[in-house]
């Protein structure tokens, strides 16, 4: 049954993305490059501090397995790092943008583009094998981002930019097995803080002053960075990027009744239509899991009701 552990941590995940307007939209009045300042240098003083004092054995294991590689397997590990940094950060300002300045709608299907390029990318790059039920479940995600795109064509051109950016991340964490996850998230934060740093003098706004948008920050560092950051790379140690790709059709599905219902963006039949499509895809790519792990619920139950 661990199998399962590694679905209900990519569930999780996303499902805690899915929520996140509900702390973003509260600092709208702030620059999309402010929010993103301050969550990724929060983020990296958090995560190096707990690896400094809490994670000392673990970061000197790290730097002998790193130390013991082929120096081109060295290099190449270096590479991999700082293109998931540059990708990670990429991700999190265009998301950030579009959903304070275009709209939240935008954003959620930004992450239902983002699983039909990962199961692409996954298959081109990584050579996973998909069944014909799961291309099946790939051209419904399709069908959906294509009615999507004849409602609104920007929108699904600023979603493709985000999508494609967390898609790359996800095909490159696949391959990044080596290390243990949390120093590896440290390291592309670190990384994602030295790309902002040269930035911040110039282009970030006036020190805030609201107490509440330093508590909106933390809440964001750690809730809907580190902690789905931690279970997204968890999951995908145990389970292909492919399916990590298509459990993430959550975050949009949750976003978008989110769209609809508290913020009451104008939301057309079609619009639905296609994100019942995309749910309906999603059930339809996990289909053999889902009854693997109602198989053993039940047996599981018929064992204790013996007892």
């Amino acid at each position: 049954m661990k199998q399962l552990t590694y679905y209900f941590a990519a569930v999780t995940a996303f499902a805690i993305w899915g929520t996140f307007s509900l702390v973003l939209k509260p600092l709208h009045g702030y620059s999309s490059l402010d929010i993103l300042f301050y969550r990724v240098f929060s983020c990296a003083v958090i995560m190096s501090l707990i690896s400094a004092v809490f994670r000392k054995k673990k970061l000197k294991e790290n730097l002998d397995i790193f130390s013991s590689l082929p120096k081109k397997a060295r290099q190449q590990n270096i590479g991999l790092n700082m293109l998931s940094s540059v990708l990670l950060t990429g991700n999190w300002f265009s998301f950030i943008y579009v959903m304070n300045h275009i709209s939240v709608r935008a954003t959620s299907v930004a992450y239902l583009v983002c699983p039909i390029i990962t199961t692409i990318l996954a298959f081109l790059i990584l050579r996973e094998k998909l069944t014909r039920l799961q291309w099946l479940s790939v051209a419904l995600s399709g069908l959906g981002c294509i009615l999507l795109s004849y409602s609104n064509l920007m929108d699904m051109l600023y979603s493709s930019l985000i999508g494609f950016s967390y898609a790359g991340y996800l095909i490159l964490q696949s391959i990044n097995k080596r290390f243990d996850k949390f120093l590896i998230l440290n390291i592309h934060i670190v990384l994602s803080s030295l790309i902002l740093l040269p930035f911040f003098p110039s282009y970030s706004g006036a020190i805030p002053a609201e107490f509440k948008f330093y508590m909106l920050i933390e809440v964001i560092a750690v809730m809907y960075t580190i902690v789905p950051l931690l279970l997204n790379l968890y999951a995908l140690s145990g389970i292909s990027s492919s399916k990590v790709g298509m459990i993430l059709n959550i975050n949009p599905i949750i976003a978008f009744i989110l769209a609809g219902t508290v913020y009451r963006e104008e939301l057309s039949w079609i619009q639905i239509l296609a994100y019942s499509i995309i749910f309906l895809a999603v059930i339809v790519f996990n289909a053999k899991e889902l009854l693997f792990f109602r198989g053993k619920l039940t047996k599981l139950k018929q064992n204790q009701d013996c007892i």
